[in-house]
């Protein structure tokens, strides 16, 4: 029975679906990527001018909904028309509107990557709740990366929903059971706390940041603290090879931080989407049971 209830027979219609719902939210994720850090420095510099008792640096409201998206050149706003997915950026041919500024690609890449991934996830899982939470888990992952890359900050508004998102979907077991979600979450946490506590040991320094800790116990929320080995090891090994090609080609000092966060999603992405085959290849036992 929860076989059925979590994963759904593929279909085609339900992949397309998922295809055009990710082209959407990928326009959103733009706005996600682009305003949130903003709004937590803006939160933040209030709340040290109440600290020390002075006006507020920021009075004007600033969501992700307010004020409207506009030009950073000319201020243009842009329309409902302008702001169709891909299809704009094309008609557009990357320029605004109002001065013909350079529009960026990364956001219709942003666009296209929300759109594969959330298809991507229907069609390996399924239109029930599997299908629907990896899409949603695949989508998070986007938004804190790129997030990750621009700011070196990956917000608790996305790691502790990512977690809990995680332990809830496997209360009935959609990718573990609850308690090794449960365990995940916590061991995925303190490796890393630990791992970090004793760098600063020695360099005097964090070699991490708080939100890569969240990051990986909300992996291990959604994959069961089996699948931390397997994450660690193929975030750690992308990680090492990027930090030392910096240092060879681009002149980076040992001391440049580089952000651990998009190596730690695009494993946990690995590893949900290849669960079997790479618990068969490093010999970790996996249950036939659960769906895939």
């Amino acid at each position: 029975m929860d076989q059925f209830l979590f994963a759904a027979p593929f279909s085609a219609l339900p992949t397309f679906a998922a295809a055009l719902f990710g082209l959407l939210i990928g326009s959103f994720l733009n706005v996600v990527i682009h305003r949130m850090p903003k709004m937590l420095e803006r939160e933040f510099e209030n709340a040290c001018a109440e600290h020390v008792g002075k006006e507020p640096v920021h009075t004007d409201t600033y969501t992700l909904s307010v004020p409207r998206s506009a030009c950073p050149h000319c201020g243009h706003k842009i329309t409902a028309l302008e702001n169709v997915p891909v299809i704009s950026y094309l008609v557009l041919r990357g320029k605004c509107r109002g001065c013909k500024a350079p529009i960026s690609a990364r956001y219709p890449a942003i666009e296209l990557l929300s759109g594969v991934t959330a298809a991507w996830m229907i069609w390996q899982f399924g239109s029930g709740w599997a299908g629907l939470g990896a899409a949603v888990f695949g989508l998070m992952l986007i938004a804190m990366t790129f997030i990750d890359l621009d700011t070196q900050y990956l917000p608790d508004d996305l790691t502790l929903p990512l977690l809990w998102l995680g332990l809830l979907i496997n209360i009935r077991g959609a990718f573990a059971t609850l308690p090794d979600a449960v365990l995940g979450a916590a061991a995925g946490y303190l490796v890393l706390w630990g791992v970090n506590a004793l760098f600063k040991l020695v360099r005097k320094m964090d070699g991490m940041g708080g939100g890569d800790f969240k990051l990986l116990a909300a992996l291990g929320a959604w994959m069961g603290w089996q699948m931390l080995p397997a994450i660690i090891l193929l975030s750690s090994v992308v990680g090492a090879v990027v930090g030392i090609s910096l240092m060879m080609f681009a002149g980076n000092g040992r001391d440049t931080r580089i952000p651990f966060g998009p190596y730690l999603a695009g494993a946990g992405m690995l590893a949900l989407l290849f669960r079997p085959e790479i618990a068969t290849l490093m010999g970790m036992y996996f249950n036939p049971g659960q769906p895939v």
